[in-house]
């Protein structure tokens, strides 16, 4: 216990910011899953792993002495429309404890009832998305995303009403902070310089505390959110991520992925891709993403304003100087990671063209998103093998494999070098939306965590093709693909 560290910064920030919360109790708890090694990381003591007094705390059912249950306080807008109050819902952060390398991570149940800020819902969660969460989450790490973490699922014993009864189910989250930017839209809103100021210096202590050196702190702090989300989202894209709901109130200030939803890898590649059954206008598709990322970081700007300066005026042109960086960023970022999918070492603004293109070919001959660049490394030296096989464009395809190929021997590195650089750095296995939902449909339906357990086991080591988890590596059929997912609110 010595070694568990544990804090409450956010709570000792006291109102409006949080308010104090107990989770609801459960009527039957049971255990589907707990991250051993995630425990390990945050020192958390062994009576609360995988033990009944960790299924009395991760159900909600318990608070030990180490807990203070708050509710976070949030604005956002969801779907482009501004709601001046939203917060916690259905989740509690227990407390923020100190890894065994000195980082900061607070500890979340989700799931866990009724809050001040409900407005009128269950506060609880169903089975599935919680599978899905502890699923999708537990790849983006596995895949170097910035991401929450799932540290446990408990199944409640009680059953959820949505458009069906469903079991219930509470998720334990791992996050460096559940601050968002609907977070600072929250406070702006309430109009109190001050209260946003503390926020603001409590933020910048927390995650970005070089900020606090500069000229101007809150500019700095802009600025590293915008970088981090720059990078964030690149990485999306370049794994064929979508996260379905990206409102003001889903965007993490740590740069971190938050609240999977109705989230996605794509399969067939398409740039118009959305997986949210409500986003009939493709606002947040696969495309739209480092757009929607720059209007988010807008209005978390517009929250900073009265910080930046006391001239309105410039403290606007201050804050536009900062997000029109972004797009730079974000593509000088994706450019990097794009160039590495297909062997580029050192890549150039040349090499935009022949990514583009592929991009293009693969569109075009709906070509499965991830095992295209899987089998790519195949085709280094052979543009008859590997990916050839997803292409019926076969000239589209020998002529861009040319190309290719030329700007591979360019760059004087053994092709050999260049295929196992490729396996490490495009995954052969992703959480596929069929594959969750087969694991999802199991454990409701029969009580059988068998695929769920195989499945997060593969993801666990996604660049590793082996005999066991072959059958994870291929796309879905036609009959198999799922246009859309639910975020189970």
């Amino acid at each position: 216990m010595s070694n568990f560290t544990v804090q409450h910064s956010l709570a000792d920030l006291g109102a409006p910011f949080s308010v104090p919360c107990n989770p609801t109790p459960v009527a039957a708890p049971q255990w589907l899953a707990f991250n051993s090694e995630l425990a390990a990381e945050l020192c958390l003591p062994q009576q609360y792993c995988h033990s009944d007094d960790g299924l009395a705390v991760f159900s909600g059912n318990a608070l030990p002495d180490w807990a203070a249950p708050r509710a976070h306080a949030y604005a956002g807008h969801q779907f482009g429309h501004f709601v001046p109050q939203l917060g916690d819902g259905r989740a509690l952060l227990l407390a923020e404890v100190l890894s065994a390398d000195n980082q900061r991570f607070d500890i979340q149940l989700k799931g866990a009832g009724q809050t001040p800020f409900s407005r009128r819902g269950d506060g609880r969660a169903p089975l599935g998305p919680v599978l899905r969460e502890y699923l999708v989450s537990e790849a983006m790490h596995a895949l170097g995303v910035p991401t929450t973490r799932a540290l446990a699922a408990v199944l409640t014993g009680d059953w959820v009403q949505r458009e069906t009864a469903e079991p219930g189910a509470v998720l334990t989250r791992v996050a460096a902070s559940h601050i968002r930017i609907g977070s600072f839209q929250y406070i702006a809103a309430h109009g109190d310089a001050a209260q946003l100021k503390t926020f603001a210096d409590y933020v910048i202590a927390r995650h970005y505390p070089a900020c606090a050196n500069e000229a101007n702190p809150y500019l700095a702090l802009l600025a590293a959110v915008v970088a981090a989300q720059a990078k964030l989202v690149a990485k999306w894209m370049s794994l064929g991520f979508i996260h379905g709901v990206m409102n003001t109130d889903n965007m993490s200030i740590a740069g971190e992925t938050i609240d999977y939803g109705p989230c996605a890898f794509m399969d067939s590649f398409n740039p118009a891709q959305v997986y949210s059954f409500i986003d009939s206008q493709g606002r947040y598709a696969w495309g739209n993403q480092p757009r929607i990322a720059s209007w988010n970081l807008a209005r978390f700007a517009e929250t900073l304003l009265p910080l930046l300066t006391e001239q309105p005026e410039q403290a606007v042109e201050l804050a536009t100087e900062v997000l029109q960086g972004f797009n730079g960023q974000n593509e000088a970022e994706f450019l990097h990671l794009m160039a590495a999918k297909i062997g580029i070492v050192n890549s150039t603004n040349t090499d935009e063209v022949l990514i583009r293109d592929l991009l293009n070919l693969m569109s075009a001959n709906k070509a499965d998103f991830s095992q295209s660049f899987r089998l790519l490394s195949q085709s280094v030296t052979d543009s008859n093998a590997g990916a050839t096989k997803l292409f019926a464009d076969q000239q589209g395809w020998q002529n861009w494999a040319t190309l290719w190929q030329q700007r591979l021997d360019a760059q004087g590195i053994a092709l050999s070098t260049v295929q196992q650089q490729m396996d490490s750095t495009n995954p052969a296995v992703i959480p596929r939306n069929h594959l969750i939902a087969d694991a999802i449909a199991l454990a409701t339906e029969q009580a059988d965590l068998s695929l769920f357990n195989r499945l997060h086991k593969a993801l666990s080591t996604p660049f590793t093709l082996t005999d066991a988890n072959a059958d994870f590596a291929l796309p879905p059929t036609a009959a198999q693909c799922i246009a859309n997912t639910f975020c189970g609110t």
